[in-house]
């Protein structure tokens, strides 16, 4: 028997960070139910708690769903059926509706940053959003056209901290002013089709001979870099060491990242470029702003939605190379910016919490789950 007031979710998936900052910062929120997130089962032994690896999600198969139903009250979908098939994804669907059992999806992406075309996302998009009791996604310009694409609306929350709130506060007390040049980063990672680094990169090289006191650093993973990783991109790294042999650029090549590094590199910076060509939102933008470091991004997508950014124009059609190098002097005219206090995150945080746990007691309402 369900104790009272307490909701537990299906989460696909549930151990990500986003998910994790999902729930009020101190155990539960007065006069709303706790949410309580089942944890992802193990791919590759689904009647257990997966203990890291939550990829691909055994919750979007219809017979676990079917086998499981009796152990969640509602259903929410975020990310990670890129390799499902709409017609299994419409099995979960089917599958939920059979059990009576509310979907949610929070559309993160409108478009897939990994894939190339369109089309496959398009048609998980067609299952998903029709198919949902409700819907959430993460800012205005994305609802809008959820809305005019679908002809549903679309609950905003934006999206909480990336940056654990007690690093905040580390962060926070550290002087902003690092000495030297002003240092513009590019991260080029394990390369998405979304990514178009090289004419961003050229471009803010241009920029610092120009302005004589700027340093490019770009990082990239070793197997987009260095020969024989999976991704290696011969044509990216030949020029990238070029560039640092000449002493044009600071290269830093390196595996993924822990946490601590990660906020470490980040934080070192003046200003990140995000150099996609296509997408929708962005928490590297979210984990910047946790660390008070600035951003510019792209004009596709809604990262300006998100929080305040430098814009560029960048899609496509290609790159305005003027624009990046307009954005990178208005990034360092208007000096660091101050990052998020801990305590507004956490207030936020508290307010995505209630909204999420809002949407599931109205879905649950005609169920008889909450007493």
């Amino acid at each position: 028997m369900l104790p009272p007031n307490r909701i537990r979710v299906a989460s696909v998936p549930a151990g990500h960070v986003y998910i994790h900052h999902l729930g009020p910062v101190q155990g539960s929120l007065p006069g709303l139910p706790d949410v309580h997130r089942l944890p992802d089962p193990d791919p590759d032994s689904p009647d257990n708690p997966a203990t890291g690896k939550w990829w691909p999600p055994v919750m979007l198969n219809s017979g676990w769903i079917d086998a499981n139903h009796d152990s969640f009250d509602v259903f929410h979908i975020h990310f990670g059926f890129d390799a499902q098939e709409p017609s299994s994804l419409q099995e979960a669907v089917t599958a939920l509706r059979r059990h009576g059992k509310p979907l949610i999806y929070t559309v993160h992406d409108l478009r897939n940053p990994h894939h190339e075309s369109p089309a496959a996302h398009n048609a998980h998009l067609d299952v998903l959003i029709p198919g949902a009791d409700a819907l959430i996604t993460l800012t205005e310009g994305a609802a809008a056209e959820i809305e005019r694409r679908w002809d549903r609306k679309a609950e905003v929350i934006p999206h909480p901290h990336v940056v654990e709130l007690d690093t905040m506060a580390d962060y926070a007390r550290r002087p902003r002013t690092h000495g030297g040049p002003y240092r513009v980063g590019v991260h080029v990672k394990s390369l998405r089709a979304s990514m178009e680094p090289l004419p961003v990169i050229r471009t803010l090289l241009d920029a610092a001979r120009e302005d004589g006191n700027m340093v490019v650093q770009v990082n990239g993973h070793c197997d987009v870099l260095q020969p024989g990783g999976a991704r290696y991109d011969a044509g990216l790294a030949a020029f990238l060491d070029e560039e640092a042999a000449a002493g044009g650029l600071d290269l830093r090549v390196h595996d993924f990242l822990p946490d601590d590094q990660l906020w470490e590199y980040l934080a070192g910076l003046d200003l990140s470029v995000l150099p996609y060509r296509f997408g929708t939102h962005s928490g590297w933008l979210e984990a910047c702003r946790d660390l008070g470091t600035a951003v510019a991004a792209p004009d596709c997508g809604f990262y300006a939605d998100q929080g305040p950014v430098f814009g560029y124009t960048h899609n496509e059609a290609g790159l305005d190379a003027e624009s990046l190098k307009a954005a990178v002097r208005a990034a360092r005219s208007a000096g660091p910016p101050a990052p998020l206090a801990p305590a507004d995150r956490a207030g936020q945080r508290d307010d995505v919490a209630a909204a999420h746990a809002r949407i599931y007691s109205r879905l649950l309402e005609r169920t008889g789950v909450l007493q």
